[in-house]
């Protein structure tokens, strides 16, 4: 087969299941749409119940051709690539509060051999698909979507519709053409650009008001499943190996002892799952937040899956942060999926059982993803874990086959279950003992666990020092030996990690309130120590 993948883009994707179209679709294992076809004679029929949904096909190996080729392609950087792009293609399937800026700890230079820079990896990125066989989409389910969308806004321009859907204008135009033809749309008038401006018909109207009671979702088409499975295979954690360089790159922003730094080197190297416990406001969870970045680089995920007939949700503004694409690198790709950063996902103790599986909404008729598939390929951080609404050996129980398996189980709203893969650094966060939350069971299968305790005295000093440089607070001779001695020993009172940037922004917003330069002396400690201590 010839190399074109200059000029060719996919990476796969399958429908929901429906009733059969009128016509055959491209090939027999694609299922048909999540929406019935219409018909220019009859009403929209009925769509058939969950359990006579037809089951999901595999990725083609030609589609898992071309992005293998794709990915040797963007990997071509200084004239030879960093895959044999065969050997793809054939093969098997601290706390939660803001913090100001926080100088670096870790002082001490990378062993000599890890200072080399490391090749640089081949970058998966999905292709825009030529067909429906390679969309995994078929027509008709297109033409539920375009309809849907046609009825929520005014005449739109099939560049206009291909945008909305993220599917290439030629295929938008050939679904048009034939809900022309079925006489649910009418072409307006003509751009200067030769595209039409289109509209819905009166019947047209009508099969999308009956498209809605099936699912309202309107928005990207949808990838199948099994491809985004495919897809996690190649930029899952496991392919990634942090060493020295890449922790003190991501922990270049934290006040981190070289102790700390030795013991948790391993832990996020390995990508097993760990507990971080010790006293509050030593920086739990800002450390897990940053465990993340040692991985480096972005991924690309599904804006919306289909899972076995049903749209899930799985893009999430409020987690996941979209990065823009590489012109050079990263032409034709399918814009139904969407660079971001490798998540970091925090729960807390709004944590619940049902959080952990995919949630259908009867009103929209719609899904949302689970965190833990949100957290794919990035970190998941159970923060003050064994305190919230779920009991911890309930949490604990639900997560000791995914961790041992790296896999996990999911049910959809009808009751059938799909395997999932389970991608994400596990991090508990909590204040207690592990022992005191979990038997020895589950307690050997989270191999690591540190403790986060309190920092030394030097230690305190040096980084009282460095946030008060960070936040332009100028410090009087002997002021941090004073604040020590008077507010700590004095009143044997243990040091917290976020103590010096919790009292350096009270000083801030008291020079700020006084008009007068910012400093911090005896009485300017003492004034916030009794606001902050109660004292």
């Amino acid at each position: 087969m010839p190399d074109d993948s200059k000029s060719r883009p996919p990476f796969p994707t399958r429908p929901p299941p429906s009733t059969p179209p009128q016509r055959p679709a491209p090939r027999p294992a694609v299922p048909a749409s999540a929406a019935p076809a219409p018909s220019p004679a009859a009403a929209p029929r009925p769509a058939p119940s969950p359990a006579a949904a037809p089951r999901a096909g595999t990725v083609p190996a030609d589609v898992r051709a071309a992005q293998a080729r794709a990915m040797a392609q963007v990997s071509m950087q200084g004239g030879r690539p960093a895959i044999q792009p065969v050997a793809v293609a054939v093969g098997p399937q601290g706390d939660g509060r803001s913090a100001a800026p926080r100088a670096v700890a870790v002082s001490r230079p990378p062993p000599p051999d890890t200072a080399r820079s490391k090749p640089e990896e081949p970058e998966f990125y999905p292709l825009e698909p030529r067909s429906w066989d390679e969309a995994g989409i078929s027509d008709t389910q297109t033409m539920a979507l375009v309809l849907r969308f046609l009825l929520g806004s005014s005449a739109q321009t099939g560049k206009n519709i291909a945008e909305a859907l993220g599917l290439p204008l030629a295929m938008i135009r050939e679904v048009l053409d034939r809900a022309k033809n079925e006489k649910l749309v009418a072409y307006r008038s003509t751009t200067v650009m030769g595209d039409y401006v289109t509209e819905l018909t009166e019947t047209g109207q009508t099969w999308a008001h009956e498209s809605r009671k099936l699912t309202s979702y309107v928005g990207h088409a949808p990838v199948p499943w099994e491809h985004y499975v495919e897809a996690m295979k190649y930029q899952a954690l496991t392919n990634k190996n942090p060493g020295v360089e890449d922790l003190q790159r991501a922990f270049a922003d934290l006040q981190v002892s070289e102790d700390m730094f030795d013991r948790l080197g391993p832990a996020v190297t390995s990508g097993k799952a760990m507990f971080l416990f010790g006293e509050p406001g030593n920086g739990k969870t800002s450390l897990a937040e940053r465990m993340t970045r040692c991985f480096g680089g972005t991924i690309w995920i599904p804006r919306t899956l289909d899972i076995g007939g049903y749209y899930v949700k799985l893009f999430d503004a409020a987690i996941h942060k979209p990065v823009e694409p590489d012109p050079t690198r990263h032409r034709g790709r399918d814009r139904r999926w969407i660079r971001i950063e490798r998540p970091t996902v925090i729960a807390g103790g709004e944590l619940t059982l049902e959080m952990l599986e995919i949630r259908y909404d009867e009103t929209s008729r719609t899904c949302e993803a689970p965190m833990q598939l949100k957290a794919n390929a990035g970190t998941l951080v159970i923060d003050d874990f064994g305190r919230g609404n779920t009991k911890p050996r309930d949490l604990l129980n639900r997560w000791i086959f995914p961790l041992e398996k790296k896999r996990d189980f999911l049910s959809i709203p009808d009751g059938r279950k799909v395997e999932a893969p389970f991608d994400a650094l596990l991090v508990f966060s909590t204040n207690l003992e592990p022992r005191d939350l979990a038997d020895e069971a589950f307690l050997r299968r989270i191999p690591y666990k540190i403790h986060v305790g309190d920092p030394a005295e030097d230690e305190f000093a040096e980084l009282v020092v460095k946030v008060a440089e960070g936040m332009k607070v100028t410090l009087e001779p002997h002021s941090v030996k004073y604040l020590v001695e008077r507010h700590y020993k004095m009143n044997k009172r243990p040091m917290r990690m976020c103590h010096p940037r919790d009292l350096l922004a009270q000083i801030v917003h008291l020079c700020e309130y006084e008009r007068r330069p910012l400093k911090a002396g005896p009485a300017e400690w003492d004034r916030v120590a009794a606001n902050y201590f109660g004292i």
